[in-house]
């Protein structure tokens, strides 16, 4: 039994994971000020930084059916016997949706889409676990319910110094509604049942980072734990993060300190830092 893993360009895996498990991914689209939209992977974190600074409008759009519909028939072509396609949550991306189309249109017996409800490495976790699944020669359900499983043991959590660029995507959900729009809060926001929500409302970026690192040493514990420390444009805050929370947690197995691509970068803005957890880790066995 031969299973294929599916993702799309905002798991953001670390360097080099995608080729090493087999995992195949599909982008997710952006356009700059109603331009043709390009592809993730050619306009970076940088090219975003740049276009915000020039009051350029970002906006972002999801794969489409017809772009994961290919992949998992050249998947199924090659000789797999199934595909688990594993993607951001369906609250934050019409991407889940087109997956579903596409795997109804090419084979739903042996395409299974599983909406991780989360995003960044919320997201790549859990196509990490189901991709190592798959190379050990598991079966399509047990691939799904690794995918699964690790999905619901992640929290996300992250502090971004405006609201602008979310509720200009309209992916902010309630958490307009609890801070307002008061200029001198720095929100801590969290991915809860795959919607962004409120989780603590402080006033400076030193005690938000200060607040990330207690709520993932007190979530935490003695537990193995893998972690990923995301930012945009602030990757000092970033290692500063990572680094404490090594030092904090006993048994952390794994922790990826990475930059967001364009697709999430556009709705959390420059100076954002969040936090993924996943407690047990990703290779129990590790």
């Amino acid at each position: 039994m031969r299973i294929a893993v599916v993702t799309d360009s905002t798991a953001y895996l670390p360097g080099g994971y995608a080729e090493r498990y087999s995992v195949r991914t599909v982008p997710l689209h952006v356009s700059v000020d109603g331009a043709e939209t390009v592809v993730e992977s050619e306009f970076g974190p940088d090219d975003l930084t740049s276009a915000f600074a020039s009051k350029r409008r970002v906006t972002t759009s999801g794969a489409t059916s017809q772009e994961l519909a290919t992949v998992y028939r050249d998947a199924l072509d090659s000789g797999a016997d199934g595909v688990v396609s594993v993607h951001l949550s369906r609250q934050l991306s019409a991407t889940w949706d087109a997956a579903r189309l596409a795997a109804s249109d090419v084979d739903p017996d042996r395409v299974h889409v599983v909406d991780s409800r989360s995003t960044g490495m919320g997201l790549g976790f859990a196509v990490l676990a189901a991709a190592e699944r798959a190379l050990a020669g598991a079966g399509l359900a047990e691939v799904e319910a690794s995918a699964v499983a690790t999905a619901e043991r992640t929290t996300t959590m992250f502090s971004v110094p405006t609201l602008d660029y979310l509720r200009r995507g309209g992916r902010i959900g309630t958490a307009a509604a609890v801070l307002g729009t008061a200029l001198a809060i720095k929100p801590l926001l969290h991915v809860h049942d795959g919607k962004i929500e409120a989780l603590e409302k402080v006033r400076t970026t030193g005690r938000a980072m200060s607040r990330l690192l207690e709520i993932s040493v007190r979530s935490v514990g003695s537990e193995p734990v893998s972690i990923a420390v995301h930012h945009l444009a602030a990757p000092e805050r970033a290692e500063q993060l990572g680094e404490q929370i090594r030092r904090r947690l006993p048994d952390c197995r794994d922790c990826v300190i990475s930059e967001v691509g364009a697709v999430i970068g556009a709705h959390i803005g420059p100076g954002a830092v969040g936090v993924v957890l996943l407690s047990g880790g990703w290779r129990p066995d590790a």
